[in-house]
């Protein structure tokens, strides 16, 4: 009898895993990321040019340096993602990074010792030193890791919280992705208003820990939601079968050709889910 019990108790708590109860961490998450990537980069250019007095191309450039990279970093979270660390830790581990570089970028923007002098009353300007711009790329640098591992994993991290076998969370699920897109709208929509307002009419430091405040409290909220997340083991990336084929071939490029096709290797089972 006992024995029955316990395993209620277990069949009850596993119940409790996922769902829509999930769903208010994952979009805190979701909107401190907005807030700080959104909220930044709408700006980069005026802070650049005004607090770090880089000339307008220079600033430009490494607006685009930084975009590119940002763009880029995804595709490095998701294979860690699915084929080591699964995407709960990724998207925790990025949360830190990324908050880490909004902290040293606001303490950049807050303390004088670590930008330019203001300009002189002729309007002459001194850029920012090597060490200075060393903490500015840094500080983007640790954004754009932290937004790889965010980004791709995010919403897949969501959907994971619902059981596709279940024909009752089918509703749910579309309820999500609704949710999703409306929160993220909203939060970028705040980032390039309100927040671009802040950094322009009351100064740097509060336009920029905002969201680094933001960004803490979202992974201390990600960690809190952990008893209710319903964590998927990772399944393996497509990339690896993807190196894997080139290696072969690459291997196998002076291999005469088979005589009879039956002999070529054919695993139905693995070759399956690439169908």
């Amino acid at each position: 009898m006992e024995k029955m019990e316990e395993k209620d108790n277990h069949v009850h708590a596993t119940t409790k895993k996922g769902g829509l109860l999930t769903m208010p961490f994952i979009f805190a998450n979701e909107v401190c990321e907005k807030l700080a990537v959104v909220g930044f980069n709408a700006n980069m250019v005026s802070y650049l040019t005004t607090q770090m007095h880089m000339p307008l191309t220079k600033a430009a450039n490494t607006v685009t340096n930084f975009n590119g990279t940002a763009s880029l970093t995804p595709l490095l979270g998701a294979f860690i993602a699915d084929a080591y660390a699964g995407r709960f830790w990724v998207i925790t581990i990025a949360s830190i990074i990324y908050t880490i570089g909004m902290i040293s970028l606001t303490v950049s923007a807050v303390l004088p010792q670590l930008r330019p002098p203001p300009c002189d009353h002729n309007q002459v300007c001194e850029e920012a030193d090597g060490g200075q711009l060393a903490i500015l790329y840094t500080s983007l640098l640790l954004g754009a890791l932290g937004s790889g591992g965010i980004r791709p994993c995010v919403v897949a991290f969501g959907a994971d919280q619902f059981d596709e076998s279940d024909p009752k969370q089918n509703t749910k699920t579309w309820s999500y992705f609704n949710w999703y897109y409306f929160v993220m709208g909203a939060s970028m929509l705040v980032a390039v208003t309100v927040l671009v307002y802040i950094q322009d009419n009351i100064g740097w430091g509060w336009g920029l820990g905002i969201p680094t405040i933001a960004m803490f409290l979202s992974v201390v909220t990600l960690w809190s939601g952990t008893r209710f997340n319903r964590n998927l083991d990772p399944a393996g990336s497509p990339f690896t079968r993807l190196i894997q084929v080139f290696v072969a071939a690459y291997k196998k490029r002076k291999l005469p050709m088979v005589s009879d096709p039956i002999l070529l290797y054919q695993n139905d089972e693995l070759d399956a889910p690439i169908l």
